[in-house]
């Protein structure tokens, strides 16, 4: 059975994207892996599938370069979002994922907003291996005991774990070394998305991003979530902020009567072709 992909990008976080609405793909975690390799596969952060929904335009699933199954993924969710657009010709549309249902808009041309719902920030809902009555900051540190280079993080779920590091210098830590210690912390049973943002001024925030299970990302759209929704609540930032990743601009919101965190972000089309059987063997 010969498959075809299309290739896409958020901010150069790229995705293989795979339609299973009129033929069912089985999927598996060595498949993933190996479409995902960028030597000898196709090449992508995330591998997405979308499939019919009974309750949504689409179901999109999402499988990390890794090989494990996520619930969330914003940047990918702008890029599903355009693809419904295109088929459909309406303005919106209706994403059911893991990590919850997503509304989505056109903003403007391979312009997408993604209302990412309501941030939980409970520790149970994060999830965290421990209580924390308050996840504005946590204990949590790297580095000499005595004087550790980041610590006291904000944490959050916006449809997957996020832990935000406030720093002054966003290499005060060489996060491709941290990041993979952090993402495996034993705080984190399902372990969690690192973030390393800086405050330039309450509406900018400079973000890097090690992102669970993908290493090392040029965006990660629901990394600016986490951002937005815990730089809102620890009141360092306005309802309003841009966040600027090594990819490029996202543009994000709390919406004041329900809280919920709205993102809008570009989608750029790479090229289509089809899946070499190896891939799949």
């Amino acid at each position: 059975m010969s498959l075809s992909f299309r290739k896409m990008n958020g901010l150069g976080n790229d995705f293989v994207v795979l339609d299973a609405r009129n033929q069912s793909i089985a999927m598996s975690e060595t498949q993933a892996r190996a479409i995902a390799d960028r030597k000898t596969g196709i090449g992508c952060d995330q591998l997405i599938i979308i499939e019919k929904s009974a309750r949504a335009d689409v179901r999109m699933r999402i499988w990390n370069a890794e090989g494990g199954e996520v619930p969330s993924c914003g940047n990918a969710s702008r890029c599903i979002a355009d693809l419904i657009f295109d088929e459909t010709g309406e303005r919106s549309a209706t994403i059911d994922t893991k990590g919850g249902m997503l509304i989505a808009s056109r903003a403007g041309d391979k312009l997408v907003t993604i209302d990412q719902g309501l941030p939980k920030f409970g520790w149970k809902d994060i999830p965290l291996s421990e209580p924390f009555a308050d996840t504005r900051h946590i204990e949590l540190q790297y580095g000499p005991i005595d004087h550790p280079l980041i610590h006291s993080p904000s944490v959050v779920n916006v449809g997957n774990p996020h832990c935000v590091f406030w720093v002054d210098d966003l290499d005060v830590v060489d996060l491709g070394r941290a990041g993979p210690m952090l993402e495996n912390h034993p705080l984190f049973p399902e372990r969690a998305n690192i973030s390393f943002a800086k405050v330039v001024a309450r509406d900018h925030v400079l973000l890097k991003v090690w992102e669970r299970g993908a290493g090392l990302t040029k965006a990660c759209g629901t990394a600016a979530c986490a951002v937005m929704a815990a730089g809102h609540r620890i009141k360092i930032i306005d309802a309003a902020c841009k966040v600027t990743l090594p990819g490029g601009d996202l543009f994000m919101s709390v919406r004041e009567h329900d809280g919920h965190v709205l993102m809008t972000g570009p989608v750029t089309y790479e090229f289509d072709g089809v899946l070499p059987e190896g891939l799949l063997s």
